[in-house]
C-alpha cells in the first residue's frame, strides 16, 4: 500500500479486496476515487489505469483518470485520458459524460488545466 496522509476510512476495506473475485473495474474505480478524495492522485492513478484496462468502456473512469492525471502535474496523459474517454462515451450515447470530458480537455488545452467534477 502506498503511504498517505489522509486515508478515508472505507479504503483499507476497498484495499483488502484486491487480488480476490472482487477484484474488478469497479472496486479499481472506487479505490482510485477514494485516494483522490484525500488528495493522493499519484496512489490513485494506477488503479484507475487498471479499471479502464479491465473495463475499456467505462466512461466514468476514463473521466476520474482524466482528473487524477491533471490534479498529478501530467498535462498530456491527461488529456489523452480524457480524449481516449471521449470516444468511449459518444460510442456509448453518455453524452453527459462527454461534455464533461470536452470541458476538462479544453481547459487543459488552454492551460487552466482544472478537472474538478
Amino acid at each position: 500500500m502506498l503511504p498517505c496522509l489522509a486515508v478515508p476510512a472505507v479504503l483499507p476495506a476497498l484495499l483488502k479486496l484486491l487480488g480476490t473475485p472482487r477484484d474488478g473495474a469497479l472496486l479499481r474505480y472506487s479505490i482510485g476515487a477514494e485516494y483522490l478524495k484525500a488528495g493522493e492522485a499519484a496512489a490513485a492513478i494506477p488503479h484507475l489505469r487498471e479499471a479502464v484496462a479491465r473495463e475499456p468502456n467505462y466512461s466514468a473512469a476514463w473521466k476520474l483518470l482524466g482528473r487524477a492525471l491533471t490534479e498529478a502535474g501530467d498535462r498530456a496523459a491527461a488529456l489523452e485520458a480524457y480524449e481516449r474517454g471521449i470516444a468511449v462515451a459518444d460510442a456509448r450515447g453518455d453524452r453527459q459524460a462527454a461534455k464533461e470530458m470536452r470541458v476538462f480537455a479544453q481547459r487543459l488545452r488552454k492551460g487552466s488545466g482544472s478537472a474538478r467534477d
